[in-house]
């Protein structure tokens, strides 16, 4: 599989990685099948967070034995240093390991820098001086919050929403980084799972020469095209040109990145979650939205007072509110069909 610099951090990683937010839906033996099969494959990359509830303990049973011919990056939501070197800790262990490659911020609201009082970056470098950790990275939602990161100086690789569907915006954003020398490491390439036909999104990415794509997988199928693409890889021709344009006209308007600048909201909705619901109901550990309390939450859609807020709010340009009541009547009939 050919390998690409993961911009100034110098690690050569696979032009396609392992995104590990799926694999918290399966067993721990079919997690180590898949895992194995990626490795062997030629995938040396692997992307998962402490957040993301056995991930970290099923990369650490599959590939712990082959820790220095892979890279590991994780993530910490830490709100202060203490807490930051808790994670660090609990990471470590779960993955099996003395060291991660990328310890990465997820999804601040604000760019962590020393002197913010938070502690957190003061104790990533701690971290990285005791080589707990070799590079600090960060991960977001919200262009303005990414495009602050990459100009800081203070990362080294910056995770973001990145696909066929990308805006002006996002596009800035990954230049940006390669002026920078800083690596783009590029989440949700199939859009949440909006994008059906991962060959043309997979191009588009691949035509950057510098975006590093973490493929979410589940599945061996899923695993096996990925690995098909990278041993037969799609010219971004004309035929995919209109694929993406078919693709950006019929979906882009539905693509929430859960950024939060929707928020608050005066009735209460939990818009960054109840606007994704689909894609983290196929995507991630569907029983906990099947609670009554969950239920609850997402009935509040059905209180929306119209006041345009998140609409107006929104950065990509989404009519959350019409969003919204189509993910409550999909959040709906998936209840119904589970019998709750």
């Amino acid at each position: 599989m050919d390998r690409i610099r993961l911009g100034r951090t110098g690690l050569i990683v696979s032009r396609s990685g392992f995104g590990a937010i799926p694999i918290q839906r399966i067993g721990f033996e079919e997690s180590t099948a898949l895992l194995r099969k990626a490795f062997e494959g030629g995938i040396n990359f692997f992307d998962t967070a402490y957040g993301y509830s056995d991930s970290e303990e099923k990369i650490g049973r599959a590939l712990s034995f082959e820790r220095k011919n892979i890279v590991l990056a994780t993530k910490t939501p830490a709100v202060n240093g203490r807490e930051f070197l808790e994670h660090l800790e609990r990471s470590l262990y779960r993955l099996k390991t003395d060291y991660i490659d990328i310890y990465q911020f997820h999804n601040p609201s604000a760019v962590p820098r020393p002197g913010d009082g938070t502690g957190l970056y003061e104790a990533a470098l701690e971290a990285k001086n005791k080589r707990l950790i070799r590079h600090i990275g960060i991960t977001n939602h919200r262009l303005p919050v990414a495009l602050e990161a990459v100009h800081s100086g203070l990362y080294e690789t910056i995770q973001f929403p990145f696909s066929s569907l990308a805006s002006e915006g996002d596009l800035e954003l990954l230049e940006e980084a390669e002026e920078a020398g800083v690596g783009f490491i590029a989440m949700k390439g199939l859009a949440g799972g909006l994008i059906s036909k991962a060959a043309s999104t997979f191009a588009y990415i691949r035509a950057t020469d510098y975006a590093v794509p973490i493929w979410g997988m589940e599945k061996q199928w899923q695993l096996e095209e990925f690995l098909e693409l990278e041993e037969n890889p799609p010219a971004l021709d004309d035929a995919m040109r209109e694929t993406i344009a078919r693709d950006r006209a019929e979906l882009s308007g539905s693509f929430c990145r859960g950024c939060g600048y929707c928020l608050p909201c005066p009735a209460g909705i939990e818009i960054p979650t109840a606007a994704r619901l689909s894609f983290l109901m196929r995507r991630s550990l569907f029983e906990r939205f099947l609670t009554s309390e969950f239920g609850a939450q997402m009935d509040r859609i059905e209180g929306c007072i119209g006041c345009g807020h998140c609409r107006d709010n929104c950065p990509y340009g989404l009519d959350t509110p019409a969003l919204l009541k189509s993910q409550l009547a999909e959040y709906r009939e998936f209840v119904k069909g589970r019998g709750v």
